[in-house]
């Protein structure tokens, strides 16, 4: 004897192929006033729509959260701009170098890991050099027409 849970008596029940198949049913008997049941049902499921979809509830947007940048003092003089660029600029080269540091170091453990599985290590090696080479050269170039961009700016 097959157990039955109560989520398969639901599924039965609401069974969308029985529905259908009961509601053929009661169509296809004999009633004069059919259509006009089904048009008042289509009436009034209509006009539920109409008026739920003309509701509307429009909320004020909030005011935007302004955050001023307090970490400057306001009088600061452009040699102390320059050094606080400056400092900021070491820090952003210490931070390269070390994500330069921590990919060799990545490097150095997948060509060990290349080399212990029999591959070209040294054409794969090559082919990744060209790639950061070329990438190098494409950043580059970008930054020198951002550059060229700024410097017609200014000139105008």
């Amino acid at each position: 004897m097959a157990s039955t849970t109560a989520l398969s008596r639901f599924l039965t029940i609401i069974n969308p192929v029985r529905a259908i198949r009961d509601f053929r049913q009661v169509w296809m008997q004999e009633n004069p006033y059919r259509w006009r049941f089904a048009l008042v049902a289509a009436v009034a499921t209509g006009s539920i729509f109409w008026t739920l979809m003309r509701e509307e509830h429009r909320i004020e947007p909030r005011p935007p959260e302004i955050t001023w940048i307090t970490t400057f003092k306001p009088g600061r003089t452009d040699a102390e701009i320059m050094a606080s660029n400056i400092a900021n600029q070491r820090e952003q080269e210490r931070l390269k170098a070390e994500q330069a540091a921590r990919e060799a170091k990545a490097r150095e453990v997948y060509e060990a890991v290349g080399r212990a599985s029999g591959m070209d290590v040294e054409a794969i090696k090559a082919e990744g050099e060209a790639e950061r080479e070329a990438r190098a050269r494409e950043e580059e170039s970008r930054r020198q027409e951002l550059l060229e961009q700024i410097r017609a700016r200014q000139g105008q």
